[in-house]
């Protein structure tokens, strides 16, 4: 498709730049450009645009926003921003815009921009799922990839991992990447991301998975703010339909920013000498401030044995809260899984550990809360 653009840009040095920009695609053509809002709807009419980009910098252009949704009726809008904003971007798809993207942008940001508008997703809120453990090796990890999978495989839409444990995630030796970028790098130039812009920031895993990978390094850790880390995941909902982010153990800034963004956060502790009782309830008092915490907070056990129904209604009366989950301990399978950088409901779609996470995904789909089902 040829798009004949239309850009407004207060600045002159600014215009000048995306200016060359566009010119640089052949499937460009830039038929107008001018520093004035208000020159563009008047002398615009003339020229049959089908992609505005408007500088949304100034409160003057923002007012004549329904100006130019009126005057271009069959054009695309595009706010551009110093930088990109949740809330400001809602506000202009609301008044009639496609979406918002920060400037300056190349040539790819815009392809990749347009691309993405045109996918379903695009226009969807994603849900976000945070997982948090009191103490390492829980089978956190076993629990986002699998999970992540089943939730693509039923709802065909895509899903985005988010690695911020921040000093040891292993995300990347999970799936066996080599990635050219992390969430490091992500939060550095967050500043000058759209969500179009970040997603080559996440490597693919499968057609409909994609990671952010964590940080290399443990002395990373730091270069990653909550502020930054906040806005990558508001990014991310515009990209996915279903966020999945690891933190680490402990309370920190970034799992407690994590937690606050989810819709769901799922506590998982693996069954082994009886403690993990006592730290999963020790966690929950975290929540309980939480007024919804029990649609918001779900526990899940790994390496239950039996894992049935009565095993997990037993764990309930010792927790004494509702348990999401139980899956059982498939250590081979899991390990066979992550050998090949594969998931195990990949290998073995027959398992219980398959059957208990396809269950939970079926539970999550289509929910913006979760309820604990006994069934």
């Amino acid at each position: 498709m040829e798009h004949k653009v239309l850009l407004v840009e207060n600045n002159r040095i600014m215009l000048e730049r995306l200016s060359s920009v566009i010119r640089t695609r052949p499937d460009f053509e830039l038929v107008m450009r001018c520093q004035k809002a208000q020159d563009a709807l008047r002398q615009g009419r003339v020229f049959d645009t089908n992609l505005v980009l408007l500088d949304i910098e100034t409160e003057e252009n923002l007012d004549l926003l329904a100006d130019f949704v009126r005057t271009f009726p069959r054009a695309d809008i595009i706010g551009l921003s110093n930088r990109w904003e949740r809330e400001k971007s809602q506000q202009l798809v609301a008044a009639g815009a496609r979406g918002c993207m920060a400037k300056p942008f190349t040539a790819e940001d815009l392809v990749n921009l347009l691309q993405g508008l045109e996918e379903e997703h695009a226009v969807m809120e994603a849900e976000v799922m945070t997982f948090f453990s009191p103490k390492g090796k829980s089978g956190k990890t076993t629990l986002i990839t699998n999970l992540a999978l089943s939730l693509a495989r039923k709802s065909g839409k895509p899903v985005g991992i988010i690695d911020a444990d921040l000093q040891f995630g292993d995300m990347a030796v999970f799936f066996n990447l080599q990635p050219k970028s992390s969430i490091v790098e992500a939060v550095r130039d967050v500043h000058f991301l759209s969500p179009f812009s970040l997603k080559p920031y996440f490597m693919p895993v499968t057609e409909n998975v994609s990671v952010l990978c964590g940080t290399v390094r443990p002395d990373y850790a730091e270069l990653v703010q909550p502020k930054a880390f906040h806005t990558i995941v508001d990014m991310a909902r515009n990209l996915f339909a279903y966020v999945l982010i690891d933190i680490a153990p402990g309370f920190g800034p970034i799992q407690i920013e994590a937690a606050e963004l989810a819709e769901h956060t799922f506590i998982v502790a693996m069954v082994n000498d009886g403690f993990e009782i006592q730290h999963m309830r020790r966690t929950l008092e975290i929540f309980r401030d939480w007024p919804d915490c029990e649609e918001r907070v779900h526990a899940v056990f790994t390496r239950v044995s039996p894992c049935d129904g009565l095993m997990q209604q037993q764990l309930e009366k010792e927790l004494g809260y509702p348990v999401k989950s139980v899956l059982p301990n498939e250590y081979l399978l899991v390990s066979n899984a992550a050998n090949n950088g594969r998931m195990a409901v990949d290998i073995k779609p027959t398992a219980q550990l398959t059957h208990n996470i396809d269950k939970l995904a079926d539970q999550l789909r289509g929910r913006k809360r979760i309820r604990w089902d006994k069934s």
